[in-house]
């Protein structure tokens, strides 16, 4: 409980109008019913001829004994004057007015419960995605991308179906057996106290079997992770995993897991249909106990009552136990979206790491150069990928990184956009610690080639005009001829609003690229980073890439990471890296005659 109470402080504060409005309609809809069940005395006293004689009333007022008198008083008139016939229809009509009070208040409480289950969900749903757009990128690395997903997707969805359907019996239940037990203390205090002796125990008996359930529950989330992830690799990797037949593997290795998940959710389920019988055999057991003490009370004349009050008691009694079973449900419900609240937390606490500091300065403008200053990085605190990197980028010049995969090139650029930080040295822009500026300003600094096109799931526009605001069809299109795109482009059957798949699915490799290249140009950065934009591509499309590049880099600071040494001979500076450190610098003619690693590197691809 102490659990479910933290998410209800968490997210419902901003919807607490809602909240009151929608206890206070069901606390009329729970005295509008109590009074429908309580209307079964005077019923019974009517058919059994047992109506007391009332011959005088009392002022109204609001309280139970005068409105009880009163009420007795007119049944008698009218029974004197009309008949027990008559009676019955004017207790009946009072009755159905009672009910129609009580459901309209019922419709008004759940329609305001409704309101705040829905919002809750949206506002969970929406921290959790500005939480991982905000999370920095070593998150990622550690986290199976599936087991996001199914934390965002079906662990949401949890939350939904147990925690916030359960509101609505948080609200309304407590209020029905809060009512239904001051009623039945006025109707008998001594059936009433035996009765609050026995209830604990039956509660107890059904929160000990509930307990079990979070822990089974956080079990099924985390599988469903697991197979999350299982299907995003297998769409990932399809065309590897055909070209390498196999399809037999992947399919038992999902078989396993969807096996595992379903034998954690039996056994889950197992203990969640558990509670119906049980609260319902408990319920049963507690009615005969009362119905044994009430009947016994009043047949030695001690009860306080006669048989038709005594029936109506019971009635009231049996009401609260819809609501506690209701209510008990409500808590397995509540335990399994507990753990699935884990599985969230685990995002929206997860702490990140790389943010901007209280007083971070502005940077709108880039003017002198780029400074690595004895940059040291290591991914696991233990295995230093760069060491001790030394490496002034003045403005407006071209700087071509080179050599084997895995010697840091791609984290030396990494690093630049405070994608990571480092962990010795500092890296300066126009002579500021990057960690000094603000992370938005220092990234709208620089534009992006990859040597995979990231692409979306858009228009030829949207995809080009990301994160550009306000961009004009003029301009993307502008930027499209720069890139060598705007020919393919109008060749599609809806232009620059045709609609390119996922990731860019229905485009070629050298098309997909030089989208990357318009949305580049279009954004118009000082500093430019190109990873190996070219090494995926076929000689055609190299060639228009290529020429797309090299009027992207045109008056810009551009940081290039190359294989093919082709197209970095005209930089002004080419940096060797080995084992995670520049062992050699200079330019193509330079380090040629220096004989050494970028020799080595050129020779073998002129073989």
């Amino acid at each position: 409980m102490k659990d479910f109470i933290k998410i209800l402080q968490r997210f419902l504060p901003p919807y607490k109008s809602d909240l009151i409005m929608s206890f206070v309609y069901n606390l009329l809809a729970a005295v509008f019913g109590v009074f429908s069940f309580v209307m079964m005395q005077p019923v019974l006293e009517i058919l059994f001829n047992d109506t007391k004689v009332i011959v005088t009333k009392v002022p109204w007022e609001a309280s139970v004994d005068a409105i009880k008198h009163n009420f007795y008083y007119y049944t008698t008139l009218i029974k004197a004057e009309y008949g027990a016939d008559s009676t019955l229809l004017f207790v009946g009509i009072v009755l159905l007015i009672a009910v129609l009070f009580k459901v309209t208040f019922t419709y008004f409480g759940s329609y305001h419960t409704v309101q705040v289950r829905n919002s809750v969900v949206r506002d969970i749903r929406t921290k959790i995605y500005d939480k991982i757009v905000n999370l920095p990128i070593p998150f990622f690395t550690e986290e199976k991308k599936g087991d996001i997903i199914s934390r965002s997707t079906s662990d949401v969805q949890e939350v939904e179906n147990s925690v916030m359907n359960s509101l609505d019996m948080f609200i309304k239940n407590p209020i029905l057996i809060i009512v239904a037990l001051v009623t039945m203390i006025i109707m008998s205090p001594q059936m009433t106290l035996f009765s609050f002796i026995i209830l604990p125990v039956a509660g107890y008996i059904i929160g000990r079997i509930g307990k079990s359930l979070k822990k089974k529950s956080r079990l099924g989330q985390n599988k469903m992770g697991d197979l999350l992830s299982t299907i995003e690799e297998t769409l990932s990797g399809l065309r590897i995993i055909k070209a390498f037949t196999a399809e037999e593997k992947v399919s038992a290795k999902f078989a396993t897991e969807n096996n595992d998940y379903r034998r954690i959710m039996n056994s889950l389920m197992r203990r969640r249909i558990l509670a119906h019988p049980i609260s319902e055999f408990l319920g049963t057991v507690v009615i005969v106990i009362v119905l044994w003490y009430g009947g016994r009370l009043i047949l030695t004349g001690e009860g306080g009552m006669n048989g038709a009050g005594f029936i109506a008691y019971l009635v009231v009694f049996y009401s609260i136990i819809n609501p506690a079973k209701a209510f008990s449900k409500a808590l397995y419900s509540i335990q399994k979206g507990l753990a699935a609240m884990d599985r969230i937390d685990q995002i929206l606490e997860a702490e990140s790491t790389i943010v901007d500091k209280v007083n971070a300065k502005s940077i709108s403008q880039f003017e002198t150069a780029i400074e690595y200053r004895n940059v040291g990085f290591s991914y696991n605190g233990e295995k230093q990928v760069l060491k001790n990197i030394n490496l002034k980028i003045p403005k407006g010049k071209t700087i071509a990184l080179v050599g084997q995969s895995g010697s840091g090139k791609t984290t030396f650029v990494d690093l630049l956009p405070r994608f990571y930080d480092v962990i010795e040295g500092g890296i300066f822009v126009d002579g500021e610690d990057i960690r000094n500026c603000k992370i938005t300003d220092l990234r709208n600094l620089m534009g992006n080639v990859n040597q995979e096109s990231i692409l979306f799931n858009d228009t030829i526009f949207g995809n080009i005009a990301f994160g550009v605001e306000n961009a004009t069809k003029e301009q993307v299109e502008a930027a499209a001829k720069i890139a060598n795109a705007h020919d393919f482009i109008t060749a599609t059957e809806e232009g620059y609003y045709t609609n390119i798949g996922d990731r860019g699915g229905k485009l070629s490799g050298g098309q997909r690229q030089r989208l990357s290249i318009a949305r580049a140009v279009l954004k118009n950065p000082p500093i430019m980073i190109l990873d190996e934009a070219t090494s995926a591509l076929d000689t055609e499309s190299e060639r228009l890439v290529q020429d797309a590049l090299d009027k992207l880099m045109r008056n810009r600071t551009s940081i290039v990471i190359a294989h093919r040494l082709s197209t970095i001979k005209n930089a002004d500076l080419i940096c060797v890296f080995h084992e995670g450190e520049i062992v050699e610098r200079g330019k193509h003619d330079e380090l040629i005659k220096l004989n050494g690693t970028y020799k080595k590197l050129n020779d073998m691809q002129m073989l």
